[in-house]
């Protein structure tokens, strides 16, 4: 089956090969790149997958028929606007597109960020973290090995960038020359990963596209939840946090946790989530706040401000690092140093009332990951901080988001649903009874 399209990009030029005049195009500089990882990907894996060139003007965007799309070049690429549209929606359908800058080529990088910014607004190409996903989907990937226009070689962390729809890597771009590597050349300009290294690097794309590519096509449904709209009055409502970070990679968990909490308990639970602005302070009437992401945020200072006031006045505020990311983690525990300088965040104890307060969660189960970096791990492992006796913040280094979606995370550090769910609706029930 055809798993990339490699679109045609760039004005039609010609040259003399051979004393014939020949018609090409920017795409075409590296005839063979996908087709040869391919064709090595699916001798070393016992895969089988074709590239196909891909037209816009009889493309489908339909990510059932191609999951991916290789935008490459050396000049700068324009989309017109019949395109970004279409192109947009395919990625927000599940599809994935990966820019490469042949030969490291400034004009093609630049003009790629703009352009994806110009589809997806709001969401930046970002450089990936060392703990991204995309660096262990095949290949355990540390630094790179970068070789300059003279030859000669030097080793750096990975120029990989990436734009996240969800918990799904959707746009996937080197600054970096891949694409000559993975035709097994090198040319004496610009700036490549060597062409070992680049081959390893397409391996850990094409896993990750083919381990991706179902949550892509759940992602891209959108849940509708008839009390959403409906007056608050004294029922439960969540409020979830929104701050500078992706603050919202899993769009239905909350929803999710609210309908197992009244499936199991008597909680008089509405099918709501009110997204809480911190600065606002008519916002911070809810009984649980919740709080996620996978990348660094910063809380602004009126921010700071009003949460501690929160906390002290007795709210309550549970975060999980989504997909166990360590970017997130570190910035949540830097920002409750601001919002509370005196605590810190401390285990819970395998007695404490929130393991037991409905369900009895003694034993928990980890997703594949977590017993993969961590090794076996029975126990659950929350961290709380304590004010006046009463738990004030509630925090899981591991997934809990993902769970409550109820659907695969191939690539998170987290709870499995079931457990996940348990967790989450004993917080509820002690953000109730306490």
């Amino acid at each position: 089956p055809a798993l990339v399209a490699k679109m045609a990009l760039g004005k039609t030029r010609f040259r003399t090969v051979d004393g014939k005049r020949v018609a090409y195009r920017d795409w075409m500089t590296d005839p063979g790149d996908i087709d040869s990882l391919l064709r090595w990907l699916n001798q070393k894996l016992g895969i089988r997958y074709r590239p196909v060139e891909g037209d816009s003007a009889h493309f489908s965007f339909d990510p059932r028929e191609i999951p991916a799309i290789l935008l490459t070049g050396h000049e700068a690429m324009h989309l017109p606007e019949s395109l970004r549209q279409p192109l947009a929606r395919y990625v927000l359908d599940g599809g994935t597109i990966i820019g490469d800058a042949c030969c490291g080529w400034k004009d093609f990088n630049d003009s790629f960020h703009e352009q994806i910014g110009s589809l997806l607004p709001g969401k930046p190409l970002q450089p990936l973290e060392p703990d991204d996903p995309l660096f262990g989907a095949y290949y355990q990937l540390n630094d790179f090995t970068y070789q300059r226009a003279d030859g000669t070689r030097y080793v750096e962390r990975p120029c990989t960038e990436g734009l996240y729809v969800g918990c799904r890597l959707a746009v996937i771009h080197s600054p970096a020359d891949l694409t000559c590597g993975w035709d097994g050349h090198v040319h004496p300009r610009g700036l490549r990963v060597v062409p070992d290294q680049a081959r390893q690097v397409g391996a850990n794309y094409i896993t990750y596209l083919l381990g991706s590519f179902q949550l892509g096509r759940f992602l891209s449904t959108t849940k509708v939840y008839h009390e959403q709209k409906a007056p608050s009055r004294d029922a439960f409502v969540m409020g979830q946090i929104v701050h500078n970070g992706d603050w919202d990679p899993d769009p239905s968990a909350v929803h999710n946790l609210l309908k197992a909490a009244r499936e199991v308990s008597t909680i008089e639970v509405r099918f709501k989530r009110e997204d809480v602005l911190l600065a606002d302070a008519e916002s911070l009437g809810h009984p649980l706040l919740y709080m996620t992401g996978h990348h660094d945020f910063h809380f602004k200072d009126v921010e700071v401000e009003r949460l501690r006031g929160y906390l002290k006045a007795g709210g309550l505020l549970l975060a999980d690092a989504c997909c166990g990311r360590l970017s997130f983690d570190a910035a949540f525990r830097r920002e409750m140093r601001r919002v509370l300088p005196d605590h810190r965040l401390e285990p819970l104890p395998p007695d404490h009332p929130l393991y037991h307060c409905l369900h009895e969660i003694a034993t928990v189960q980890y997703t594949p990951l977590v017993e993969r970096d961590f090794g076996p791990m029975t126990a659950p492992t929350l961290e709380g901080i304590t004010l006046d006796g009463k738990l004030a913040v509630v925090y899981s280094r591991f997934d809990l988001g993902d769970g409550w979606e109820m659907f695969p995370h191939p690539y998170s550090r987290g709870y499995v649903s079931e457990d996940a769910l348990k967790i989450g609706v004993n917080v509820l029930v002690y953000a109730l009874t306490h």
